[in-house]
């Protein structure tokens, strides 16, 4: 498939002006099928002005940017058509590419050939998909820094170091016929096991940071029916995103959505109000309120003046902010604005009238606890690259126990060690693409990609 050339729209339908990329082998041969311009002394990184026709009419008039083999993004012969942004224009241009030899682009195809022709690895490739999708300018930073390398730079730094490791243990096994020879001093390994260790295991830290500025913090809305959790909800997105009515029960499954407050993402559930009932549909909504509670990262536990907060039985803790609603009953409007919540607090709002919405939101923001990123430092993002990072560390202190047996325990011998330690080069090498499984792997990785990219 890597012999095939590819064409695909690489911007959104609708605009002004659309990209149409192709990408391949049989780039400038197809072009001059359809272009009027002649391409064969084209020089790298310039545009030539034409027009695309079909042999009996003109199409539209185009600019051609042209980048040849390895110096593209693809590092195969690849060109961009700027064209008008008609959806029947970009689409007769592409029937005409495909008539002559191209083939519609896989999602994420252009970016796996960048990765396939060593453009790449296989972490900056997915970091791709994530400057895409940037919402904030932390998003943005941190797929930026992986996309240059920083997070790939790390790797290989610990992957060299875990080879020397490897390669003086190997260098033991090739004398094992001299029991008294000891290439490396046993403590002087276990010290750079330990250093190579502790690296990995903060670069897995960062991925609780990592996924909440990329995929948002989650945030449940709690509370008795009627205390007003989804007239809180409305208020936090600025619509009316969830049913508001005085009767009790109204909210029987949970209502999400997403916002940015102060540059950080949150994900709102408004959940089911939870009291005993007989319904069997909103027991089920109760249910599902109390699983959404667990899966939060900070619960809102929302009441009103004289109705007490309900009971949270949690299997772990996490921040609660305990908010009594409808206080523009009991407490003058004015007091909202020089109210201070400090930890242990009850917050006083009224979600009705917007009055203490922004002490929740500075308090949001405080319990969500994303740290400043600096230019330099490396946040793990993403869910395989987190998995991979435990990977290592669970072999890793595998290698420790061996090189560091318990008393009255023989040591490990050195080939298991190695053994051990070989599993840990591969999880790390399954980040950048240094060794992958299977084409699967591939195929699930570039598959979330947009056509175009």
């Amino acid at each position: 498939m890597t012999q095939d050339t590819i064409c695909a729209l690489a911007t959104p339908v609708g605009g002004a002006i659309a990209i149409v990329r192709i990408s391949g082998p049989q780039t400038f041969r197809i072009l001059a099928s359809v272009f009027s311009a002649d391409l064969s002394q084209a020089q790298p990184y310039t545009l030539r002005y034409g027009h695309i026709d079909d042999g009996s009419r003109r199409v539209d008039d185009v600019l051609v940017s042209i980048f040849r083999a390895p110096h593209s993004y693809t590092g195969e012969d690849s060109a961009e058509i700027s064209c008008h942004g008609s959806p029947y224009i970009t689409r007769e241009i592409l029937q005409l590419l495909i008539a002559h030899g191209a083939r519609q682009a896989q999602p994420g195809e252009f970016t796996q050939r960048a990765f396939l022709n060593g453009k790449m690895d296989l972490s900056q490739a997915e970091a791709v998909a994530d400057l895409i999708a940037s919402t904030n300018a932390a998003t943005h930073h941190m797929a930026m820094s992986q996309l240059r390398g920083g997070f790939s730079s790390e790797l290989a730094t610990l992957r060299e170091q875990l080879l020397q490791l490897t390669s003086l243990l190997e260098l033991e096994l090739d004398f094992s016929d001299h029991e008294d020879l000891e290439f490396a001093n046993r403590d002087d390994l276990v010290n750079l096991a330990k250093k190579i260790d502790n690296h990995i295991q903060r670069l897995a830290h960062t991925f609780q940071v990592g996924n909440a500025l990329k995929n948002g913090v989650n945030v449940a809305i709690i509370g008795a029916p009627n205390v007003g959790k989804s007239t809180l909800l409305n208020t936090l997105l600025h619509e009316d995103k969830a049913i508001v009515s005085d009767v009790q029960g109204t909210t029987r499954d949970l209502v999400e959505d997403v916002i940015q407050i102060q540059g950080i993402t949150f994900r709102f559930v408004d959940t089911a109000g939870i009291r005993r009932t007989k319904d069997q549909i909103e027991k089920m909504g109760i249910e599902r309120s109390m699983q959404a509670a667990e899966k939060a990262q900070i619960i809102i536990l929302l009441s009103e003046p004289n109705v007490p907060f309900p009971e949270l039985n949690l299997k772990e803790e996490k921040p609660v902010l305990h908010v009594i609603n409808k206080c523009d009953h009991t407490i003058p409007s004015s007091s909202f604005l020089y109210h201070k919540h400090t930890p242990g607090e009850y917050i006083h709002i009224s979600a009705l009238k917007g009055d203490g919405i922004q002490l929740l939101e500075n308090a949001l923001v405080k319990e969500a606890a994303i740290p400043e990123i600096s230019e330099n430092e490396t946040i793990v993002t993403n869910l395989r690259h987190y998995n991979a990072l435990l990977e290592a560390h669970t072999y890793l202190q595998k290698v420790l126990s061996g090189l560091q047996p318990a008393p009255d325990t023989p040591p490990l011998p050195s080939d298991l060690i190695a053994e051990d330690l070989r599993t840990v080069l591969s999880a790390l090498g399954q980040i950048t693409g240094g060794t992958i499984s299977s084409q699967e792997t591939l195929n699930n990785i570039f598959s979330s990609f947009c056509v175009g990219k």
